[in-house]
């Protein structure tokens, strides 16, 4: 009996948790006619000029090469 009335706690409690966390949301809130819902404003779409096309970045190493492993200068320099 104990087990029961204690389940039902918990459980009223998380519900009412959860209903007041969800009525905390402005779309819950129009929803249920607490506030009216918020007018959305569109902005006019503003092209952008094209952008030069950039130049071929120079090739790396290749890949599988003993220097990508045991470069020394990978492991002292940071880069981004």
């Amino acid at each position: 009996m104990l087990n029961f009335f204690l389940g039902t706690v918990a459980g009223g409690l998380i519900a009412a948790v959860l209903t007041i966390a969800a009525a905390r949301q402005p779309e819950v809130q129009a929803r249920l006619g607490l506030k009216p819902a918020p007018v959305v404003a569109t902005l006019a779409a503003v092209s952008k000029p094209r952008e030069p096309d950039c130049a071929k970045p120079a090739e790396g190493p290749t890949v599988g090469t003993r220097d990508m492993l045991f470069n020394r200068q990978r492991f002292w320099s940071v880069a981004p």
